[in-house]
Protein backbone atom coordinates (compact mmCIF):
# COMPACT_ATOMS: atom_id res chain seq x y z
CA UNK A 1 0.00 0.00 0.00
CA UNK A 2 1.11 3.78 -0.46
CA UNK A 3 2.03 5.48 2.38
CA UNK A 4 2.55 9.43 2.67
CA UNK A 5 3.35 10.89 6.08
CA UNK A 6 1.19 14.19 7.39
CA UNK A 7 2.18 16.58 9.70
CA UNK A 8 -0.56 18.56 11.80
CA UNK A 9 -1.16 21.55 10.71
CA UNK A 10 -0.56 24.97 11.97
CA UNK A 11 -3.17 27.09 10.99
CA UNK A 12 -1.28 30.62 11.79
CA UNK A 13 1.45 29.28 8.71
CA UNK A 14 0.66 31.29 5.95
CA UNK A 15 0.08 29.52 3.12
CA UNK A 16 2.59 31.25 0.65
CA UNK A 17 5.12 29.59 3.58
CA UNK A 18 4.08 26.75 4.06
CA UNK A 19 3.94 26.17 0.40
CA UNK A 20 7.72 27.64 0.50
CA UNK A 21 8.93 24.63 2.78
CA UNK A 22 7.74 22.57 0.09
CA UNK A 23 4.48 21.64 1.81
CA UNK A 24 0.80 21.71 1.00
CA UNK A 25 -2.13 21.69 3.10
CA UNK A 26 -4.26 18.56 2.80
CA UNK A 27 -7.69 16.87 4.61
CA UNK A 28 -9.21 13.55 5.58
CA UNK A 29 -12.70 13.27 6.70
CA UNK A 30 -15.43 10.15 6.43
CA UNK A 31 -15.56 6.82 8.12
CA UNK A 32 -16.36 8.51 11.47
CA UNK A 33 -13.32 10.21 11.37
CA UNK A 34 -13.04 13.70 12.42
CA UNK A 35 -12.31 16.49 9.52
CA UNK A 36 -8.76 17.28 10.35
CA UNK A 37 -6.18 19.57 8.88
CA UNK A 38 -2.60 17.70 7.67
CA UNK A 39 0.07 19.14 5.78
CA UNK A 40 2.27 17.01 3.31
CA UNK A 41 4.72 16.87 1.17
CA UNK A 42 4.18 18.07 -2.39
CA UNK A 43 6.94 15.80 -3.54
CA UNK A 44 5.50 12.60 -2.12
CA UNK A 45 2.13 13.87 -2.72
CA UNK A 46 2.92 14.02 -6.74
CA UNK A 47 4.40 10.66 -7.10
CA UNK A 48 1.74 8.69 -4.44
CA UNK A 49 -0.64 10.70 -7.21
CA UNK A 50 1.37 9.86 -10.19
CA UNK A 51 1.68 5.63 -9.39
CA UNK A 52 -2.12 5.57 -7.40
CA UNK A 53 -4.36 7.88 -9.08
CA UNK A 54 -7.68 7.88 -7.18
CA UNK A 55 -8.70 4.49 -7.36
CA UNK A 56 -5.74 3.01 -5.17
CA UNK A 57 -5.89 3.02 -1.31
CA UNK A 58 -3.53 5.43 0.69
CA UNK A 59 -2.54 5.04 4.16
CA UNK A 60 -1.77 8.40 5.57
CA UNK A 61 0.72 8.33 7.98
CA UNK A 62 -0.31 11.38 10.68
CA UNK A 63 1.49 11.92 14.71
CA UNK A 64 -1.93 10.39 16.36
CA UNK A 65 -1.81 7.39 14.22
CA UNK A 66 -2.55 6.12 10.65
CA UNK A 67 -5.58 6.23 8.70
CA UNK A 68 -6.37 4.79 5.46
CA UNK A 69 -7.92 6.76 2.51
CA UNK A 70 -8.20 7.52 -1.25
CA UNK A 71 -7.20 10.91 -2.90
CA UNK A 72 -10.75 12.72 -3.54
CA UNK A 73 -10.15 16.12 -4.58
CA UNK A 74 -6.95 18.10 -5.85
CA UNK A 75 -6.93 20.94 -5.83
CA UNK A 76 -4.38 22.98 -8.80
CA UNK A 77 -2.71 25.84 -9.46
CA UNK A 78 -4.60 27.51 -12.76
CA UNK A 79 -0.67 28.95 -14.36
CA UNK A 80 1.61 25.62 -12.94
CA UNK A 81 -0.51 22.87 -12.86
CA UNK A 82 1.00 21.99 -9.12
CA UNK A 83 -1.56 20.92 -6.49
CA UNK A 84 -2.15 22.92 -3.52
CA UNK A 85 -4.63 21.15 -1.63
CA UNK A 86 -5.76 17.76 -1.35
CA UNK A 87 -9.06 15.99 0.13
CA UNK A 88 -8.92 12.49 1.08
CA UNK A 89 -11.58 10.58 2.01
CA UNK A 90 -11.29 7.66 4.93
CA UNK A 91 -12.19 4.52 3.92
CA UNK A 92 -12.73 1.13 5.91
CA UNK A 93 -10.76 -1.98 4.42
CA UNK A 94 -13.18 -4.21 5.46
CA UNK A 95 -15.99 -2.75 3.64
CA UNK A 96 -16.29 -2.95 -0.19
CA UNK A 97 -16.47 0.46 -2.11
CA UNK A 98 -17.12 1.46 -5.32
CA UNK A 99 -14.74 3.42 -7.66
CA UNK A 100 -14.18 5.03 -11.05
CA UNK A 101 -11.19 2.82 -12.33
CA UNK A 102 -9.23 4.69 -15.77
CA UNK A 103 -9.03 2.10 -18.23
CA UNK A 104 -5.48 1.52 -20.57
CA UNK A 105 -5.45 1.05 -24.21
CA UNK A 106 -2.95 -1.38 -25.59
CA UNK A 107 -2.02 -4.19 -28.21
CA UNK A 108 -2.51 -3.44 -32.16
CA UNK A 109 -5.61 -3.05 -33.70
CA UNK A 110 -5.36 -4.22 -37.68
CA UNK A 111 -8.43 -2.69 -38.59
CA UNK A 112 -6.24 0.67 -37.50
CA UNK A 113 -2.84 -0.55 -38.94
CA UNK A 114 -4.51 -1.53 -42.45
CA UNK A 115 -5.56 1.93 -42.85
CA UNK A 116 -9.18 0.47 -42.42
CA UNK A 117 -10.83 3.08 -40.21
CA UNK A 118 -9.82 4.66 -37.09
CA UNK A 119 -10.03 3.52 -33.31
CA UNK A 120 -12.74 5.08 -31.41
CA UNK A 121 -12.64 5.01 -27.72
CA UNK A 122 -15.92 5.54 -25.71
CA UNK A 123 -15.30 4.84 -22.25
CA UNK A 124 -11.97 6.25 -20.68
CA UNK A 125 -13.07 4.42 -17.40
CA UNK A 126 -14.97 1.69 -15.61
CA UNK A 127 -17.04 2.07 -12.15
CA UNK A 128 -15.73 -1.25 -10.16
CA UNK A 129 -16.29 -2.58 -6.93
CA UNK A 130 -13.88 -4.39 -4.55
CA UNK A 131 -12.43 -4.22 -0.97
CA UNK A 132 -10.07 -1.56 -0.59
CA UNK A 133 -6.85 -3.88 -0.63
CA UNK A 134 -7.79 -5.08 -4.17
CA UNK A 135 -8.82 -1.79 -5.83
CA UNK A 136 -6.56 -2.04 -8.95
CA UNK A 137 -5.03 1.18 -10.08
CA UNK A 138 -6.11 0.82 -13.72
CA UNK A 139 -7.90 -1.58 -15.80
CA UNK A 140 -6.40 -2.90 -19.45
CA UNK A 141 -8.26 -2.30 -22.45
CA UNK A 142 -7.09 -4.99 -25.37
CA UNK A 143 -7.63 -3.93 -28.75
CA UNK A 144 -6.28 -6.20 -30.99
CA UNK A 145 -9.25 -8.30 -30.78
CA UNK A 146 -10.66 -5.14 -33.45
CA UNK A 147 -9.65 -6.95 -36.50
CA UNK A 148 -12.66 -5.25 -38.67
CA UNK A 149 -15.10 -2.54 -38.57
CA UNK A 150 -17.78 -4.61 -37.35
CA UNK A 151 -16.03 -5.48 -33.71
CA UNK A 152 -15.94 -3.81 -30.89
CA UNK A 153 -14.43 -3.90 -27.14
CA UNK A 154 -17.07 -4.70 -24.07
CA UNK A 155 -17.07 -3.92 -21.21
CA UNK A 156 -17.19 -7.71 -20.70
CA UNK A 157 -14.04 -8.17 -22.62
CA UNK A 158 -12.08 -6.46 -19.58
CA UNK A 159 -9.99 -8.76 -17.62
CA UNK A 160 -10.78 -8.16 -13.74
CA UNK A 161 -8.40 -8.39 -11.43
CA UNK A 162 -9.37 -11.09 -8.01
CA UNK A 163 -11.86 -9.60 -5.83
CA UNK A 164 -13.21 -7.01 -8.21
CA UNK A 165 -16.76 -6.71 -10.08
CA UNK A 166 -17.59 -4.11 -12.86
CA UNK A 167 -20.48 -2.31 -12.12
CA UNK A 168 -21.08 -0.52 -15.39
CA UNK A 169 -23.27 -2.24 -18.07
CA UNK A 170 -21.08 -5.46 -19.33
CA UNK A 171 -22.83 -4.68 -22.94
CA UNK A 172 -21.44 -1.23 -23.13
CA UNK A 173 -19.12 -0.56 -25.99
CA UNK A 174 -15.40 0.56 -24.35
CA UNK A 175 -13.70 0.85 -27.92
CA UNK A 176 -14.26 0.49 -32.02
CA UNK A 177 -12.95 1.33 -34.91
CA UNK A 178 -15.18 3.26 -37.84
CA UNK A 179 -14.40 3.64 -41.60
CA UNK A 180 -12.21 6.46 -42.25
CA UNK A 181 -13.51 9.23 -44.52
CA UNK A 182 -11.89 11.01 -47.36
CA UNK A 183 -12.55 14.96 -47.24
CA UNK A 184 -13.41 15.95 -50.14
CA UNK A 185 -11.74 19.58 -51.35
CA UNK A 186 -13.82 22.30 -51.65
CA UNK A 187 -14.23 23.46 -55.22
CA UNK A 188 -13.94 27.86 -55.24
CA UNK A 189 -16.27 28.40 -57.78
CA UNK A 190 -14.91 32.02 -59.47
CA UNK A 191 -17.36 34.93 -59.72
CA UNK A 192 -18.96 36.27 -62.74
CA UNK A 193 -17.18 39.62 -63.28
CA UNK A 194 -19.25 40.55 -66.44
CA UNK A 195 -22.19 39.76 -64.68
CA UNK A 196 -21.01 42.38 -61.94
CA UNK A 197 -20.55 44.87 -64.48
CA UNK A 198 -24.09 44.69 -66.06
CA UNK A 199 -25.64 44.76 -62.72
CA UNK A 200 -23.68 48.05 -61.63
CA UNK A 201 -24.70 49.38 -65.66
CA UNK A 202 -28.45 48.56 -65.00
CA UNK A 203 -27.90 50.37 -61.00
CA UNK A 204 -26.69 53.39 -62.58
CA UNK A 205 -29.14 53.55 -65.64
CA UNK A 206 -32.14 53.52 -62.87
CA UNK A 207 -30.59 56.67 -60.69
CA UNK A 208 -30.34 58.49 -64.61
CA UNK A 209 -26.79 58.36 -64.93
CA UNK A 210 -26.66 58.27 -68.16
CA UNK A 211 -30.13 57.43 -69.68
CA UNK A 212 -30.62 54.72 -71.79
CA UNK A 213 -30.63 54.85 -75.89
CA UNK A 214 -34.30 55.27 -77.03
CA UNK A 215 -35.77 56.27 -73.56
CA UNK A 216 -38.10 58.70 -73.40
CA UNK A 217 -36.85 62.29 -72.04
CA UNK A 218 -37.98 63.14 -68.81
CA UNK A 219 -41.06 65.89 -68.90
CA UNK A 220 -40.64 69.53 -67.30
CA UNK A 221 -42.41 70.28 -65.28
CA UNK A 222 -44.24 74.15 -65.82
CA UNK A 223 -44.62 76.73 -63.16
CA UNK A 224 -48.04 78.93 -63.91
CA UNK A 225 -47.19 82.71 -63.13
CA UNK A 226 -49.49 84.03 -61.35
CA UNK A 227 -50.10 87.73 -62.47
CA UNK A 228 -49.47 90.65 -59.80
CA UNK A 229 -51.24 92.46 -57.42
CA UNK A 230 -51.82 96.01 -57.93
Amino acid sequence: MFVIKADKRDLDTKLGVLRKSGKIPAVFYGAGEKTTSVTISITEFKKIWRDAGESSAIKISTPTGDVNALIHEVQVDPVTDEPIHVDFLVIDMKKKIRVAVPLVFEGISNAVKGGIGNLVKVLHEVEIEALPADLPHNLIVDISKLETLDNSVLVSDIKLPAGVVVITNANDVVASVVAQVEEKEEVVVAPDLSAIEVEKKGKKEEEGVPAAEGAAPAKEEKTEKKPEKK
